[in-house]
């Protein structure tokens, strides 16, 4: 069967071919209805079947992939006699059927760049809290290593800055794909230079320095947890002169502007005020509506003014919160089967939005945010798996619990599906003490209670 026939035959057994999973995985009516019957098949490519996931479960990506690709991979193989691969994609990221020669050649550059498809100059709501940084940004995109250099993008956690700063990376490649263009959070950087200083191995640090010093364009995210780790922060220092020196462009990103990070050194703060600082502010209430609408028109969903006008008078500190927010009215509406009102929303967001009340810092925030971090989803942490890839997430959420919040033990074992407390105890008491040995995981730690505690 040709490709071609093989488009087809899915395409038109698309209802069959999941049925046939659900039969033959034993699959439970509430896990089919959640996570099998929204997805949609994109089609066949290289013998890899696209299978798109509604932009609402976009938290769930992974652990639908996780779970379900081998299911689909078997069943679709056998039903078209011809080995196959399944990738998801979300909606949001679906491109047009015919891709050019091109665009190709970018979407390779683009995954070396470590660069998120969704986060681009299109997708971005400008207005009065960001247009100055919007504007620094597109100039630098458009002239890198001649417009600011370095430029330095300054404000609080979920605001937009790592979007400006992928939007950098997209524009530079669009232009001219054979740039090399590399982005890297402060915390990957630095355990890539822990990892190779304690392998002892020169040639390991000589790998680092050509991956960070070879590029054109380097964009490093939260640079503030670099600060005070004294071998990275060498090694960045040296990385900086040798590309600034070069004309090659930087970008970086960061909670404060130069002047007040208290522990920056003063070749550090010359440095990253040598070409342009801009800051970007909590979105304004016409920027928030701007942000949603944009949201809905992604989405091709139709949704009553008063509806986003709620959310916005409610939801003011971050961007990040507001399209969790969104998403998850988005999915509140399709797995109750109900119309998005100004009700509903009510209800769907409840535990988002009490306008009487100050937000509290709750285990399941934590372990919502724990879980983002490491790529997983909450069941994965509340599973009684007990995987290399999920034992540190789970202890790191038992110490957060902790930390950030009033719980008692029991509760703490509640909300990660714990029978009782001495397991939490011990992570508690394993995290607590590795964080004064282990510089990578006290960084990690910050960073989380930064996302769990923007404000």
């Amino acid at each position: 069967m040709e490709t071609g026939n093989f488009n087809d035959f899915i395409e038109k057994n698309w209802e069959n071919i999941i049925e046939t999973l659900r039969n033959e995985y034993d699959i439970a009516d509430i896990s089919f209805d959640t996570w099998i019957r929204p997805l949609k098949f994109k089609n066949i490519e290289d013998d890899v079947v696209y299978i798109i996931v509604p932009t609402d479960m976009a938290q769930a990506m992974n652990y639908i992939s996780k779970k379900f690709m081998t299911y689909f991979m078997v069943t679709i193989t056998e039903m078209i006699d011809h080995n196959v691969k399944v990738m998801f994609i979300l909606e949001n990221d679906v491109q047009n059927e015919e891709i050019t020669k091109k665009e190709k050649i970018y979407n390779i550059n683009s995954e070396n760049a470590n660069l998120v498809s969704k986060y681009r100059f299109d997708t971005f709501v400008v207005g009065n809290s960001n247009k100055f940084a919007h504007s620094a940004a597109l100039a630098v995109a458009e002239s890198p290593g001649e417009a600011y250099n370095p430029l330095f993008l300054y404000g609080g956690s979920g605001l937009g800055k790592t979007h400006l700063m992928h939007s950098i990376g997209h524009f530079i490649l669009d232009q001219d794909p054979n740039k090399k263009v590399l982005y890297v959070t402060a915390e990957n950087f630095t355990n890539e230079v822990i990892n190779a200083i304690r392998s002892n191995s020169s040639s390991k640090v000589n790998e680092i320095r050509k991956k960070y010093r070879s590029v054109d364009v380097l964009l490093v995210d939260d640079v503030q947890y670099i600060i005070g780790k004294e071998a990275t922060q060498q090694e960045f220092f040296n990385t900086f002169n040798e590309l600034h020196s070069a004309g090659k462009q930087i970008i970086i990103s960061s909670d404060k502007p130069p002047q007040d990070m208290e522990t920056l050194e003063e070749r550090f703060r010359t440095r990253f005020q040598w070409g342009l600082t801009a800051d970007i502010q909590a979105p304004d209430y016409e920027t928030r509506m701007a942000i949603l609408n944009k949201y809905s028109e992604n989405n091709k969903k139709d949704i009553d003014n008063a509806v986003f006008e709620y959310i916005a008078e409610n939801i003011t500190s971050n961007i990040r919160e507001l399209e969790g927010a969104y998403n998850k009215l988005m999915a509140y509406s399709r797995l109750n089967k109900v119309d998005i009102t100004l009700d509903v929303a009510e209800e769907a967001l409840k535990d988002i939005i009490n306008p009487n009340q100050v937000k509290e810092i709750t285990p399941a925030n934590i372990i919502n945010i724990v879980a983002e971090h490491f790529n997983l989803t909450a069941d994965d942490i509340r599973s009684k798996r007990k995987t290399a890839d999920l034992v540190l997430p789970r202890q790191i959420c038992m110490y957060l619990c902790k930390e950030l919040t009033q719980e008692p033990l029991q509760e703490i074992a509640k909300a990660l599906n714990k029978k009782d407390h001495t397991t939490i105890i011990y992570g508690i008491n394993k995290i607590s003490e590795s964080v004064k040995v282990d510089k990578s995981l006290s960084n990690k730690i910050d960073i989380l209670k930064k996302k769990i505690s923007p404000l």
